[in-house]
């Protein structure tokens, strides 16, 4: 495949292991994504935002963490995120089909690959900017279907879906997407904070400093008894939740406490981490099933583990 750089096949999941040879929460999550990210598009013949974005995401962190994964687990997820133009048109037509969501995660995705270094051109992910830009809305954010409720793994929320659209055009040309990233700059400055998710997002974008202590405050009040967060300060705590807040927490360490936040997210994550390696879903309402949720909850939480080590 051209531009895509094939890796050694993962080792740990061959491994015969006794005592303190068992494999690592970070080593079970790979193993169990490695071999769920390339399934969707085996038995379904298309590719899905949470497979094949934000699990796979978790993927190519390993990779940049020179961690061994097996291209077979990878490779056509790159080959698939390299066009662009095709990604509106996956999959069949339906209810369940958010083509804006999809963009941002397949845009996300591309980003990530193409700074790893799996995907050598970066002409992809100049088209995918184009695609990004025409999502956003008069007032500056990136709207999708459902982002106006409590965000998900599959709904974001528009913080989120904001910041991570900004960042898209951030990386592709600051001075293209000038008028753009100005635009969600200003709406993410008088964003209201609704929940613990959109403090969160909110402290990637770098706040002033009255509002940085604002949202480090609204997170250190709500970090639960067993390490985790959940949406709101009394809510309980939730994979998915507590991965986005330890991602933004890693950028802030150098503010006080926040190393010690960090090491008791981990430890909630690390508690609830099921056999196989996954994490329950994070679903709104929760506990509720969802095979997407699953991975995508899945994901951020292996990127939270790798990012927060």
């Amino acid at each position: 495949m051209a531009g895509v750089l094939l890796l050694l096949p993962l080792v740990f999941p061959l491994r015969f292991y006794a005592g303190a040879d068992l494999p690592s929460a970070e080593e079970r999550a790979l193993t169990y994504l490695a071999r769920e990210v390339p399934r969707w598009k085996a038995e379904n013949n298309c590719y899905s935002c949470h497979n094949n974005g934000d699990a796979a995401r978790a993927l190519f962190a390993a990779v940049r963490q020179r961690r061994d994964v097996p291209a077979k687990a990878i490779e056509d997820t790159v080959r698939f995120l390299a066009l662009p133009a095709e990604w509106d048109k996956n999959g069949p037509e339906g209810p369940f089909k958010d083509k804006k969501l999809a963009r941002i995660q397949f845009a996300t995705a591309l980003g990530d690959a193409i700074d790893t270094g799996v995907l050598k051109d970066r002409k992809p992910l100049v088209q995918a900017a184009e695609l990004i830009a025409e999502l956003q809305a008069a007032n500056g954010s990136f709207p999708i279907e459902g982002a106006e409720q409590l965000g998900s793994p599959v709904t974001y929320g528009l913080a989120l879906t904001t910041v991570r659209s900004r960042q898209t055009l951030l990386t592709v040309d600051r001075e293209r997407y000038r008028g753009h990233i100005a635009r969600a700059d200003a709406w993410l400055a008088d964003a209201k904070v609704e929940s613990l998710l959109d403090a969160a997002a909110l402290l990637l974008v770098e706040p002033n400093a009255e509002k940085r202590r604002q949202y480090l405050d609204l997170i250190r009040r709500g970090q639960s008894k067993d390490g985790g967060w959940g949406p709101y300060t009394t809510s309980p705590s939730e994979a998915f939740d507590t991965a986005i807040v330890l991602l933004t927490l890693v950028k802030h360490r150098a503010e006080p406490e926040v190393d010690k936040m960090i090491a008791k997210g981990r430890g909630y994550l690390l508690a609830t981490q099921q056999p196989d390696g996954s994490w329950p879903e994070t679903t709104r309402p929760p506990r509720a099933e969802s095979y997407a949720q699953r991975l995508s909850t899945t994901g951020w939480a292996t990127l939270a583990l790798l990012a927060a080590r």
